[in-house]
């Protein structure tokens, strides 16, 4: 398998997101046998979307260049680290919805030596770089808020990290007995940099209301919140609040230029598993999941 190919697993979890029948390679493109096909990037990933991404939802080249350098410097390895052990012991297909760069996922699969992965995200940008974050993991550009093409009850394990929350997609592409692994910012989270920048603000009941937007579809199995204190540069500072939602809200970043020193921040985290409920999950009208 060439890095630009999609592992055959994650192929054959996928669903044409026309009519929902299987997909299967076919030169550069999936293809379904409807004949409706879907062209594989160069950069390894694939465009299911048929619909034009809304302004303000995707991530831009600014905030994906943003999270690369951050991530990448670590400041956030300690949750990766804690989310990639709550995942031990899953075979079969993760699903990362609204993995972004790959970052999360790809630390997951590297303790997963029988997973593969599979990127979801509405980001064609974000998704050129998770295609090439691990040779297990394939991604594809989708919209979260939609019926995902991916296959009913295909995965063990769906990850969902600072991301749009589905919970009726969670429970129908998961197995039977599948966990799901949410990570979200704690009320406190980048606190010191709210001092400097408008951030946007972080429920202060946002476990009640986590817990009770999944109640129909997973059972709580295990939370755990992990708070730290990080030092960033300057250059640092900017991209935590560059490559989250706040970059797509330009009037509170004014003060951003007044980051001149290095700055200690706490981090807040909290992660929570879930165990999928047996209960029926309805599909989408017209667009089965087979």
């Amino acid at each position: 398998m060439s890095q630009e190919d999609l592992p055959p697993s994650v192929v054959g979890a996928l669903r044409c997101s026309v009519c929902g029948d299987p997909v299967a390679p076919a030169g550069r493109s999936l293809r379904c046998p409807r004949r409706h096909s879907f062209d594989l990037a160069k950069q390894g990933y694939v465009n299911l979307l048929h619909a034009k991404v809304p302004a303000g939802t995707a991530d831009t080249a600014e905030m994906v260049a943003a999270r690369v350098e951050f991530l990448g410097a670590g400041h956030y390895a300690p949750m990766a680290d804690l989310v990639a052990a709550q995942a031990a012991g899953t075979t079969g297909l993760v699903v990362d919805a609204g993995a972004g760069t790959g970052y999360y996922l790809s630390r997951v699969l590297d303790e997963l030596p029988e997973a593969t992965g599979l990127a979801l995200d509405v980001s064609a940008l974000a998704l050129r770089r998770a295609a090439k974050a691990h040779p297990r993991l394939g991604a594809a550009v989708w919209n979260l808020w939609a019926p995902w093409p991916v296959a009913t009850g295909s995965a063990s394990l769906v990850l969902n990290v600072f991301a749009p929350r589905n919970g009726a997609e969670f429970h129908r592409v998961l197995e039977s007995g599948g966990r799901l692994i949410v990570v979200s910012p704690q009320p406190g989270h980048l606190r010191e940099l709210a001092a400097v920048v408008d951030l946007l603000d972080v429920d202060d009941r946002k476990e009640q209301r986590l817990d009770a937007a999944l109640s129909a579809y997973f059972e709580p199995e295990d939370r755990f919140e992990q708070q730290q204190t990080v030092t960033l540069s300057p250059g640092d500072a900017r991209r935590a609040v560059l490559m989250g939602p706040n970059a797509h809200h330009p009037a509170r970043l004014t003060r951003l230029a007044e980051l001149t020193e290095p700055l200690a921040v706490t981090t807040a985290f909290l992660v929570s598993v879930y165990r999928r409920k047996d209960v029926t999950t309805p599909t989408g009208p017209g667009n089965p999941r087979r």
